[in-house]
């Protein structure tokens, strides 16, 4: 049974929810990536600094996910970012959907994108797109199936990252 999931904006006060969720979802799934197990990318990433940055910044849009009555997860969103083709008012990013382990395969997922979807549609936008690992079949098999096409592709810089998982690949969804 899919789970009753709500999907909350954050803002500044919740820095410490956001980055205990943070980091337990990226534990889950991407410390294998690092020669460092991670901490360059924990800290670049979920810092107080970091995140209070990325929550003050008018462009990203942070949520909670829950999944019947438990924090799962959280999106990040870059409302007007450009990519090829498209004018940063036309583009919405999805930065990140990340999920607790325990909460990926119950149909989460899926909300968290139709909830991408008519967060772009309200602001007229005309693609959403993201960038996902190379290496992840199973995120760029879920984006396909849920309508995504890969349109480029382009390679990590990061020294403490495992070379064999620095490729890239970017997706897009057209929306009517």
């Amino acid at each position: 049974m899919t789970p009753a999931v709500s999907i909350v904006p954050i803002t500044v006060s919740e820095l410490h929810t956001l980055q205990d969720i943070a980091l337990n979802a990226y534990g889950d799934h991407y410390l294998h990536l690092w020669n460092d197990g991670g901490a360059w990318y924990i800290e670049r990433s979920f810092s107080d600094a970091a995140l209070k940055g990325e929550l003050e910044d008018p462009n990203a849009a942070f949520f909670l996910i829950h999944a019947d009555d438990e924090l799962v997860g959280f999106l990040k969103l870059n409302v007007n970012k450009e990519l090829e083709g498209y004018t940063s008012e036309g583009a919405l990013e999805l930065e990140r959907i990340y999920l607790v382990k325990s909460a990926s395969g119950h149909g989460i997922g899926k909300q968290v994108l139709d909830f991408t979807n008519q967060f772009a549609r309200e602001r007229n936008k005309r693609v959403v797109w993201l960038k996902a690992m190379d290496s992840s079949h199973d995120a760029i098999r879920f984006y396909e199936r849920n309508g995504y096409t890969q349109c480029g592709t382009y390679m990590l810089d990061f020294e403490t990252m495992k070379p064999e998982y620095r490729g890239m690949v970017v997706l897009k969804l057209e929306l009517n």
